[in-house]
């Protein structure tokens, strides 16, 4: 028996008489004002991967060595490193057999229905909102060291508007300006991996100069305490690869280009952590110094040219690597939150594109929420800065044990669903992946300067369920991609059934 897909959609937009959802059939015009343009091959999909990426190995990482010394961070990154490995295949099997802006959200939607979507997407933005808006704060404070007289609000306001710009103007203008962002900050890593080398500076017992607590090694100064303490330090090596998903409907061969990109992003972000752990340890002060440094590659810098032209220089080119994952996220927040409204969870006016077809409405807004972040950040004190990296952490290690558990279920639950890709580790290795992942939530615990996070997600998604529950389960899109997706299935069900 054929079923008729235009006729069982059109029913859609009267609820069924036992369900609280209710769905719009809207016209063609509706997704005709909210088109993307396919514009990226797979190298520059592997620049947006590793931008996004790569300002963690100019900052961040390096407080792990205060909590867990060189050998707690060297063991937990290791952990962390086989999470996101784990990760990785799973969503790139993911991406090829759902290819949706929605990335996590899509994938979410498919395994665990409306709820658990939306769930899902709340925390995505969370973690692609708030991070260019810390990101932005760094760079301002940064670039206020060399230009005091320039009142920081003005390199805040500076950059947004110019990546905002840029981001508007094309798919194809973003990645390519992203790759050659992400080229320059790769290259200032490779540099200074090759002179710290070289130069005789790197000298391994730095490694292990943190003195060790009573009945501690130098290896694990705070023992194995530190390596749990240590997780959530490590996850800045990786964190925000898993963005690339985003990209699916502006991709020439989805099912081919993304798993590519998603893997070779992660080998190249592997190899980059692996050297600046140990390299940029064993310079200058070694553990001690760099654990508490706020720009520890620039320390090493200085550490191996001193107060020099070439120092200065290469500690301008490295701003780079902020500047990469800032532009990369403010691609990734404009693409989750215009595939949130495009399906009706979020006000639909966030997701019509441009003439370019960008979602130039949705990333204006998120400029606007990141720019009022940012400045809480400058005059509200640290505190509000620590609680907004903890919400970015928090949000997207819930994120990861919700996609993997997603990946776990449809592999049982929809064994028939076309996957022109498949994760060699499969169940087991996502399995594993969410177990890091849950341990990884629970060590974020530990130090007590995550904490306000907790409050700051939850508090977020009690108002998001609310606002979902009250309002936006009554005005979902029926043809929207996600939503789709998931009702055509269930019509063929509904046919199969006697």
């Amino acid at each position: 028996m054929k079923y008729n897909r235009e006729k069982y959609l059109s029913r859609s937009k009267l609820p069924k008489s036992k369900s609280i959802f209710t769905y719009e059939n809207v016209d063609d015009k509706y997704f005709q004002q909210r088109q993307l343009r396919r514009s990226a091959n797979w190298l520059l999909l592997w620049a947006l991967g590793v931008g996004g990426v790569i300002s963690g190995d100019f900052s961040g990482w390096n407080f792990g060595l205060e909590a867990g010394g060189f050998g707690g961070l060297a063991i937990a990154t290791f952990l962390m490193a086989v999470m996101y490995i784990c990760m990785v295949y799973s969503i790139a099997e993911l991406s090829a057999a759902l290819p949706h802006a929605g990335g996590f959200f899509s994938f979410t939607r498919k395994a665990f229905g409306r709820l658990g979507g939306f769930i899902c997407g709340a925390t995505i933005m969370i973690e692609y909102v708030l991070a260019p808006a810390v990101v932005v704060f760094f760079i301002g404070a940064y670039l206020n060291t060399l230009f005091p007289h320039v009142p920081v609000p003005i390199w805040w306001l500076l950059f947004y508007a110019i990546f905002v710009c840029i981001n508007i103007q094309g798919t194809g203008l973003t990645l390519k300006a992203g790759l050659v962002i992400t080229a320059i900050a790769a290259t200032v890593l490779i540099i200074f991996f090759v002179v710290a080398i070289f130069s005789g500076q790197f000298q391994s017992e730095l490694l292990l100069n943190i003195p060790p607590e009573p009945g501690n090694s130098s290896l694990l100064p705070k023992g194995w305490i530190g390596v749990f303490q240590a997780l959530p330090y490590a996850i800045w090596f990786y964190l925000a690869i898993e963005h690339l998903p985003m990209a699916a409907e502006e991709t020439h061969d989805t099912s081919r280009d993304i798993p590519k990109a998603l893997i070779w992003s992660m080998i190249t972000l592997l190899l980059l952590s692996l050297f600046v752990l140990v390299l940029n340890t064993g310079v200058g002060g070694g553990a001690v110094k760099i654990g508490v440094s706020a720009a520890p590659l620039a320390d090493g810098i200085k550490a191996i040219f001193g107060e020099s032209k070439i120092a200065a220089t290469l500690i301008l080119l490295a701003l780079t690597g902020l500047i990469a994952s800032f532009h990369t996220a403010i691609y990734s927040y404009g693409r989750v939150l215009f595939s949130l409204s495009r399906a009706g969870y979020i006000p639909r006016w966030i997701s019509i594109t441009s003439k370019t077809h960008t979602p130039a409405l949705a990333m204006i807004l998120g400029a606007v929420v990141g720019l009022v972040c940012t400045a809480a950040i400058q005059f509200a004190g640290k505190m509000i800065g620590a609680m907004l990296l903890n919400m970015t952490v928090f949000g997207a290690v819930i994120s990861y044990v919700m996609v993997m558990s997603s990946y776990i279920k449809l592999k049982l639950t929809r064994p028939d669903l076309p996957r022109p890709y498949q994760s060699p580790l499969g169940i087991g290795g996502a399995i594993i992946g969410c177990v890091l992942a849950i341990i990884a939530f629970f060590a974020c615990f530990s130090d007590p300067g995550y904490r306000p996070g907790v409050w700051g997600v939850a508090i977020f998604l009690g108002v998001m369920i609310l606002y979902f529950l009250f309002y936006s389960r009554k005005n979902l899109v029926a043809k929207a991609p996600e939503e789709e997706d998931v009702m055509l299935m269930k019509a063929l069900r509904e046919i199969k059934q006697p």
